[in-house]
This record gives C-alpha cells, structure tokens and sequence, in this order.
C-alpha cells in the first residue's frame, strides 16, 4: 500500500504548529499570577494580555446576606494579571449576552470588582464576603453606566433617553450664558445630586472608584489607590482592565489573596445581589 506524501514543507508545518498553540492560553488554574512588566496594559485590546497565564475563576452566588441572589448567572471569570512592582493590572473576561449601561429606575448596570485584604495577609484572612470587623477589605469596583459616560456618553435627559420631550429648562434660557456661574447655578436645581456633590451617575473621569469594607452593609469610599480601568464590550460578553497601586505591605516577589465579582445587570443584579468568587492565592513575580 503506497501512502501519499505531504506537499507541506517541514518549516511550514512548524509554523502552522506555532501558530495553533499560541491561540490556547497558559492557564493557571490554582493561582492568579501576576507576570512583572516594564509597562502596564491599560485596555483590553493590549497584545501583552495574550502572552499571560488565565486563571478560570468559578463563581458561586452571594447568598449568605441580604439582599441575597437567589439564581445563579455568571458562571466563571477569567483572569490575567501583570504588575510593575508598584501597580498592578487585571484583565477579567466574563460572558454575557446583554449589555447594560444605561442607568434609570429599575434598570441595573453590568459591574465587576477587585477585592484585597486591606492589610497584609496572615494565614487568617478576613472573609471573602466584603471582610469583618476589625479585618477589612480594599475594592476596586467598575461599572458600565460609567464606562459609557467616560467614553462620551452625556448624563443628561437627552442623552439617556434621545426620544424624550423637553419643552424648556430655565437653565436653557438665552438670557443664561453657556457656562456663567448664573447658569450653572441654575442648572444645579435640576441635578440635585450633583448639587449635594453625588458624582454617582456623572459626569465622571475614570470608570471605576476605591472602596472599603468591614463586612456586608459597611461598603464605603475608600483612600485613593491610583485605580482606573477601562471596559468594552467583545461579541460574548466584557472585557475589563482594573488597575492600582499594590495593597500595602505587598511587594515582589510575594503572595497575596484576591476576590473577584460580577454583576450581571439584566438579572436586576446590584449591591449585594452579585456572583463572586472566594479568596483566590496571587502570585506577583520577581524581576523578569
């Protein structure tokens, strides 16, 4: 029986073999890892995220305080990390068929969030749901509705909902002009909560905020981390980079603990109504 020979060269082969492989990640399943990097990726699009390990965190719903999500929905983020000895980044990959960035009654928008131990860690870790007394937590948490804002979208009626009516705002008025401290006087009776200093909603700089926390129900604005992010859309789902300043105490090499989240919006997920994880090991490397 004569068998017929390979019209492919041997280099090519080589190459088609090279190529195949690149496409699956290292993954990493027992520890995020943080590879050392002269520079930190700033977006998702970033070709360094490519060559890092993944590590696929399961995620189990918070169900042990209220408001508790009864369902589960997002099923596993993926993870990769780097650091340059005094920041690290995060690229979370998670699945989900609808986007939610608009904010309105009743309407949740799509979220994730970084969690550490706010001091360094001991065999005795504080818990994973958000801390406990005494042994609290550092968070940096992302929201699409802000992301929107960051990338151009405005925060006004207009830009919210394009089909609404207006017939006539008085801060509008052509005797006001554009940008006049009467003006913006004006223009604050109709946004109270900027006018109490609530940039919740906008406008906004950076798509993300710090938080602390010592337990469920003790969320709060935390000490500045030097975190932003940036989140786009990818055709299953989002693509989020979370940065920041290393926790205190913690520098290369070493190891740490991390908890991650995920609100879906489209399952009315909001505060403690999230999929999460428990704490995972992190592992920064020395010098590259």
């Amino acid at each position: 029986m004569r068998f017929a020979r390979s019209r492919v060269p041997l280099a090519a082969l080589v190459v088609m073999t090279a190529a195949a492989c690149a496409k699956k990640p290292v993954l990493s399943p027992g520890e995020v890892k943080a590879v050392r990097r002269a520079t930190l990726a700033a977006a998702p699009a970033d070709a360094a995220w490519a060559a890092l390990p993944v590590h696929v965190a399961p995620l189990v719903v918070q169900d042990l305080v209220e408001p508790r999500l009864l369902k589960a929905t997002t099923s596993e983020v993926r993870v990769r990390a780097m650091h340059d000895g005094t920041s690290v980044a995060f690229l979370l990959e998670w699945a989900d068929a609808t986007k939610n960035d608009l904010p309105g009654p009743a309407s949740f928008t799509d979220a994730c969030a970084i969690q550490f131990p706010a001091t360094p860690p001991a065999r005795d870790l504080p818990a994973p749901q958000m801390g406990e007394k005494g042994r609290g937590v550092e968070i940096t948490y992302w929201r699409a509705s802000w992301q929107a804002v960051v990338d151009g979208r405005g925060d006004t009626l207009r830009d919210l909902y394009p089909n609404a009516t207006v017939d006539h705002y008085p801060f509008e008025a052509k005797s006001l002009a554009e940008g006049s401290p009467e003006q913006k006087e004006a223009a604050l009776r109709y946004a109270p909560a900027r006018a109490l200093g609530n940039a919740m909603a906008g406008p906004r700089q950076k798509p993300v905020e710090d938080l602390v926390a010592e337990g469920p129900g003790t969320l709060a604005p935390g000490t500045a981390t030097g975190s932003n992010g940036k989140g786009v859309r990818t055709p299953t789902g989002w693509a989020v980079v979370l940065s920041r300043r290393l926790p205190t105490g913690v520098t290369a090499p070493a190891r740490s603990q991390v908890a991650l989240a995920v609100w879906e919006g489209s399952d009315d997920e909001a505060g403690a109504r999230k999929m999460r994880t428990v704490w995972i090991p992190f592992n920064l490397e020395g010098q590259p």
